[in-house]
């Protein structure tokens, strides 16, 4: 097992990654900005580095300086969380080839599954369902227009090299396409240095169900069940749910098949999330996978027992999976709401000091994060401060619980988005199961 592994990350994942070393018997070290050198995170590691100011592309991704942390400390293994290095092919490259073990995939699983586009044509070719959409990546205007000719409006353009909602745009009709297409690539080539685009079906009201799965390095694979993460804006999540009110036991079983059948197909191997669209008529299709832990695996942590954290380390320094399919079972109902520093009516950030904090507690409810009271949130970072996680015997007690847990918490000084997510809660749509991508827009439009 790895003797010390660094964070290179910060705040409520830092922090969780930290806890779970700690549980291993693993020594950590924090690296941190100089904006967040009196984190929770920070304090909590047995080391910490300062690896720059408070620029994220001078700090937390500023690689050389990483690896420095590393070897000044002695780490022979890096955890990257989610975000920032998480899921750069040259960072997982540049440890590998310097004896640091990156606790994820390999960077040639990096490479080939952060090019969406080349994700869709493997498992495409697999004989999975995929979403209609271009062969490939698109090189000009002229060749989006006759993609989108031969599948249909609406259709969404999306960065080949992307993720969280960047680099997307959705168009109605061919008149708007060569302008969208020119600002897809700009916000691309400006997120992820790569402005690769390539084209998909926009299907009206979909579900966003995601699948998560674990391999280790002899070809063995397990799913951890679905999560239901259709209630976003602007492609970005906000509450999360296992199991998803619109899949049953038939539906599982297949859209989890697809899943280890996909990940089987690139011999993959770490944890990742597989993503799928399902649409009105209970048809999925395949999206694309992510590279790392995901802001929602707790959930998953929730209904199944399993620390999916411990599992990604066991998994880096060569072990085996430590459960077979057989022994993971899906137990209750868990939601998460994320808890970001946004004015919850005009959704713009609210950085600053955090006065007073007070988090839940109590029974089926946990809170991931770093924060506690006389925090400053930085403004440069992202705004999540905190996750509220619940877990009842059905739907209705962990929405019950979630809605008494956000009522308990606490914070002043700074807006979040609570009120929003107490309002979302006593919805009777969403309370009855009936939500989709497109929820949140007429929700709040109500």
């Amino acid at each position: 097992m790895f003797k010390k592994v660094l964070v290179a990350n910060s705040g409520e994942i830092a922090f969780r990654i930290i806890r779970a070393c700690k549980e291993l018997g693993i020594k950590t070290v924090a690296i941190f900005s100089e904006a967040d050198a009196t984190s929770v995170h920070v304090r909590a590691a047995d080391e910490r580095v300062c690896v720059g100011p408070s620029d994220a592309a001078l700090s937390y991704r500023n690689i050389p300086n990483v690896l420095s942390a590393a070897e000044i400390t002695g780490a022979d293994a890096i955890h990257p969380g989610y975000g920032f290095l998480s899921e750069n092919a040259h960072f997982a490259e540049v440890c590998e080839s310097i004896g640091v073990k990156f606790i994820g995939p390999t960077s040639e699983h990096i490479a080939l599954l952060g090019d969406k586009a080349k994700a869709r044509e493997i498992v495409s070719h697999r004989g999975l369902p995929v979403t209609p959409g271009s062969p490939g990546e698109l090189k000009s205007e002229q060749g989006a227009l006759e993609a989108a000719g031969k599948i249909g409006y609406p259709v969404i353009i999306k960065a080949s090299a992307g993720g969280g909602g960047r680099g997307m745009r959705v168009v109605n009709k061919a008149e708007d396409l060569a302008r969208a297409f020119q600002a897809a690539q700009a916000e691309a080539k400006t997120t992820f240095g790569n402005d690769a685009v390539y084209l998909e079906r926009y299907f009206l009201e979909p579900r966003h169900i995601e699948v998560q799965i674990a391999a280790d390095h002899r070809g063995h694979v397990v799913h951890f069940g679905e999560r239901d993460c259709s209630i976003q804006r602007r492609h970005q999540k906000l509450l999360e749910e296992t199991p998803s009110p619109a899949v049953d036991e038939k539906l599982r079983r297949e859209i989890c098949r697809v899943a280890v059948e996909a990940v089987k197909a690139v011999h993959y191997r770490n944890v990742g999330t597989v993503e799928f669209l399902l649409d009105k008529d209970r048809n999925f299709f395949f999206m694309e996978v992510n590279t790392r832990i995901q802001v929602e695996h707790a959930i998953t942590e929730m209904v199944t027992g399993l620390d999916l954290i411990k599992e990604q380390i066991r998994l880096a320094d060569g072990q085996s999976l430590s459960v077979k399919q057989q022994d993971i079972k899906l137990n209750g109902h868990s939601l998460e709401c994320r808890i970001n520093a946004e004015d919850p009516e005009k959704f713009t950030p609210s950085p600053g000091m955090i006065t007073r904090y007070n988090a839940p507690g109590g029974f089926g409810v946990r809170v991931d994060s770093a924060m506690e009271s006389n925090t400053v949130v930085a403004p440069f970072y992202d705004s999540l401060i905190a996750k509220v996680i619940t877990h009842g015997r059905d739907r209705q007690e962990s929405i019950a619980r979630m809605r008494r847990a956000l009522d308990e918490f606490v914070i002043e000084g700074i807006k979040t988005t609570i009120p929003l997510h107490k309002r979302i809660l006593s919805d009777p749509d969403f309370q009855k199961g009936h939500v989709s991508t497109t929820f949140l827009d007429r929700f709040l439009a109500s």
